[in-house]
């Protein structure tokens, strides 16, 4: 079964690493029962395919999430079933894989306007006004 990402882009789900763990905090006996949270690792760097603009992408965009080998682990506890966490867990990574596929726009550089350059240096002569009529005064 293939994750659908973008039109152009998917993801073959034998890519997944997916692990049920025990998840940590409130929850009663359940919790210490039952591994309802789940690790969800891609290995990002040996994926075939991401294209390798939006492999540069989503490591910068995952941070702390991804190892130095490059394997991305996405971490979903806030549910009481594996089912949801699961779930969870393949949003976060698609939410993360669609914002990775967008290109960023380069920018252009421009200059400011003759308008803008005399309305600066204009409103810096009226504050400098201001400043000057604060100070001491001669002998009245």
């Amino acid at each position: 079964m293939r994750l659908e990402i973008t039109p152009e882009v998917s993801l073959e789900e034998s890519e997944l690493e997916l692990e049920f763990v025990r998840a940590a905090g409130p929850g009663g006996q359940n919790v210490n029962k039952v591994a309802t949270a789940v690790q969800l690792r891609l290995d990002v760097l040996g994926s075939p395919s991401l294209p390798e603009a939006v492999k540069q992408r989503l490591l910068e965009l995952a941070g702390k999430r991804v190892s130095s080998e490059g394997v991305l682990t996405i971490v979903a506890r806030e549910h009481r079933t594996q089912e949801r966490n699961r779930q969870a867990a393949l949003e976060r990574l698609v939410e993360l894989l669609t914002s990775a596929c967008v290109r960023p726009k380069r920018r252009r550089a421009t200059r400011p306007s003759a308008g803008a350059k005399r309305r600066r240096l204009e409103a810096k002569r009226r504050r400098g006004a201001v400043k000057r009529e604060r100070g001491a005064r001669g002998e009245e």
